[in-house]
């Protein structure tokens, strides 16, 4: 692709199910992520498709691509606003709608609310305006 970076890194974290390819780029950051990521997941989609070509193994290997830490920044801003927007369920007793985003990134929002006993979340909308809902369930004693 004859993009410019600076370093190629892999970091495999204890527990985690898939490996983790950290590339740092100071001018083509830009580039390969795009807006909202979305050239990013276009790139991890290619990658893998390529890699399950080309492994010839019944096991899926799995991995991503993350570039200057966006995916890893993505995920705790995405928690953070899941925790918050959460609260302010909790707190109005209300439902509450999180801006659209991605199945990836919806996905990340269900999982971390999911151990929350008072809290539901579904997702409504289609295509690009598809969203969570945040709804505050009254729990019987």
């Amino acid at each position: 692709m004859d993009i410019p970076f600076d370093s190629v890194s892999v970091a495999d974290e204890e527990g985690a199910e898939c490996s983790k390819f950290l590339v740092k780029s100071a001018s083509a950051g830009p580039l390969l992520i795009g807006a909202r990521g979305e050239h990013l997941m276009a790139l991890n989609h290619v990658i893998s498709r390529i890699v399950a070509k080309t492994s010839g193994e019944d096991k899926k290997i799995r991995f991503f691509v993350d570039v200057n830490n966006y995916q890893s920044k993505l995920v705790e801003e995405l928690k953070l606003k899941a925790k918050i927007m959460g609260e302010r369920a909790r707190s109005f007793k209300a439902s509450v709608e999180m801006p659209p985003m991605s199945s990836y990134e919806r996905m990340l929002v269900h999982t971390y609310l999911e151990s929350a006993p008072d809290l539901k979340t579904e997702s409504v909308g289609e295509g690009k305006e598809r969203r969570i809902v945040i709804r505050y369930m009254e729990h019987k004693i």
